[in-house]
């Protein structure tokens, strides 16, 4: 096994204060977004080999079979397929959509064989793959998920009153469902930059208000009042009203699939995601948004944005999604239970975020990394695919591997 050492990345909208609290250090006063565990070219994990310190990408690479195992090297490739992070968010990140394998492929091609620099800031596509991902709230955690009904939409846009709105509204009433998302997001993300603006800050001011007060869309209203505050005059503050509200507690999840619009609001989460850093932005951000290669990913379809819980096997909780490139568990671990072991045959990273967590090798050791290892909270390690691990402790440890079941 072995001790990973993790880039902290420091996005603006991250918070100053959740992943220090979670790590037990001082605030340094500058946003901590997003720390990344895993072998990602943009900030890979690192830890110690023959006593020097290598990427997990490049240890991954000298012994591909016997670090990832042959199982998960012969479906995915000599690479490890999923990326871990620990996010969190003091104001909203911008509303984004993220593409399938095949639209990131052609996507990804068409870019670099026109030559666009892949740092470029119109640049759509980082890399060729999808990137799926699963949100498990650590804090109380808002976000937005996924297209609201059209009919529940015009109720929420309707309610605040704003006539520069009703076009807006009197599409969701009156087109079939598909046709009145595409039009209508198409026509806010198209509209004319200072009317728009205008708009918006009518339906700010609109929001404020509804959210202070005991109506049934309150919450939803106070949430997209704050959005506007970090946003204002932003399209996207009127793109989001179009989605779901989700309000996440400890330990609930969202899955996000390819082409589902989503923005993560405010709060403190473990991240697994598909070892991509394809997004595609919809608003709530300065960044470049292409209207008509968004509009070709995003999936114009309501539906219920589907909280996760985990579901308990043998003392693993894991929370089920569709996909094969990552599974992410929960481990709720007390000093009189019995050890919870880890089985070999994959690549696996466990994080711990409260309490204390230890890792024991069972077997021979292999003469790579530690035989055992504490991790207090925010420490991980990572755990090859040729080691058999016991799981102890006080506290809670998430598990990170890939799925080799057929599904």
């Amino acid at each position: 096994m072995d001790r990973l050492t993790n880039t902290v990345r420091p996005y603006a909208w991250g918070s100053t204060t959740a992943i220090p609290e979670l790590l037990g250090v001082e605030p340094t006063g500058e946003p901590q977004a997003e720390m990344w565990m895993g072998a990602h070219t943009g900030a890979p994990s690192h830890l110690t080999r023959d006593g020097a310190q290598v990427s997990l990408a490049q240890a991954l690479a000298a012994d591909p079979e016997r670090e990832l195992g042959p199982a998960a090297t012969a479906r995915f490739g000599p690479r490890l397929p999923f990326l871990l992070k620990l996010l969190a968010a003091g104001s909203p990140l911008s509303l984004q959509v993220h593409p399938d394998r095949a639209q990131a492929q052609a996507g990804f091609a068409d870019e670099e064989a026109r030559g666009v620099p892949l740092d470029a800031p119109h640049r759509n596509y980082k890399d060729d793959n999808h990137k799926p991902e699963l949100i498990c709230a650590l804090t109380p955690f808002d976000g937005l998920c996924g297209f609201r009904r059209p009919e529940e939409a015009a109720e929420l846009l309707d309610g605040l009153g704003v006539d520069a709105l009703k076009p807006y509204v009197d599409i969701l009433r009156a087109s079939p469902e598909t046709d009145a998302l595409r039009e209508v997001l198409t026509a806010v993300l198209s509209a004319e930059p200072a009317a728009m603006a205008e708009a918006v800050e009518a339906a700010t001011a609109a929001a404020g208000r509804l959210g202070a007060g005991d109506g049934p869309h309150s919450d939803a209203y106070a949430a997209y009042a704050a959005i506007a505050h970090h946003y204002p005059g932003d399209p996207g503050v009127i793109a989001a009203m179009l989605l779901h509200h989700v309000r996440l507690q400890p330990g609930e999840a969202l899955y996000l699939g390819a082409g589902i619009p989503h923005a993560y609001l405010s709060g403190l989460g473990v991240e697994l995601m598909a070892n991509s850093d394809n997004v595609l932005r919809c608003g709530l951000t300065p960044k470049h948004v292409d209207v008509p290669e968004l509009l070709r990913v995003v999936r114009f379809e309501a539906g219920d944005p589907g909280v996760l819980r985990p579901e308990a096997t043998k003392g693993e909780e894991v929370y089920e999604t569709p996909i094969d490139e990552f599974r992410l568990s929960r481990f709720l671990l007390a000093p009189d239970a019995d050890a919870r072991p880890l089985p070999a045959g994959a690549p696996q990273i466990v994080l711990c975020t409260a309490g204390s967590v230890a890792l024991r090798r069972t077997g021979e050791g292999t003469g790579r990394g530690a035989d055992e290892l504490t991790l207090a909270p925010g420490e991980s390690a990572f755990v090859p695919a040729d080691e058999s691990v016991l799981l102890t402790g006080d506290g809670t440890a998430f598990r990170a591997t890939v799925a080799l079941t057929t599904r």
